[in-house]
């Protein structure tokens, strides 16, 4: 029984001399991330002027970019990426591609695309009505808080008979 307490007790050990690692490679891999798409938005935008040609497509993929560096900075400013983020860049994402090869595209892809799009919207809609109602509830739960210490402080101490 002992040994079994020993391995479980060197386990959380180990775990938290390993954790700053995690959090490490996270920031550093997005940061890396968040650079190279100021990079890659920068030789596109360089692309655009050298074909003297903006597309609305373009103006997606570029829209895309800003994302994803914007995730990165909730990130960085928060710690916790909202999942609305990512969903909303896959919805843009699904609507360049419509724009770009709607013409070639056979009806049901399109149909099949713009359920995506619908579907993915919705997603993000509930997210964020998840997101308001935890707001709610934390702000309803800190004026819980503030009433209780100044009824506190308002109350009289009893004293003994």
């Amino acid at each position: 029984m002992k040994e079994l307490l020993d391995r479980i007790f060197e386990r959380n050990r180990l775990n938290r001399r390993l954790h700053w690692t995690t959090i490490a490679s996270e920031k550093i891999l997005l940061a890396i991330i968040g650079l190279l798409s100021v990079i890659a938005s920068g030789q596109y935008i360089l692309g655009m002027f050298e074909a003297g040609q903006i597309t609305l497509a373009d103006l997606f993929l570029l829209f895309i970019y800003v994302e994803i560096i914007g995730m990165i900075g909730a990130f960085y400013s928060t710690n916790r990426i909202p999942v609305t983020l990512p969903i909303i860049i896959a919805i843009t994402a699904l609507c360049r591609l419509i724009i770009m090869q709607s013409k070639d595209m056979q009806a049901l892809t399109l149909i099949a695309e713009a359920a995506a799009v619908l579907i993915l919207s919705a997603a993000a809609y509930l997210m964020s009505l998840k997101d308001k109602i935890s707001q709610d509830k934390l702000v309803e739960e800190n004026r819980i808080v503030e009433q209780d210490v100044e009824s506190a402080k308002t109350e009289k101490p009893h004293e003994p008979k």
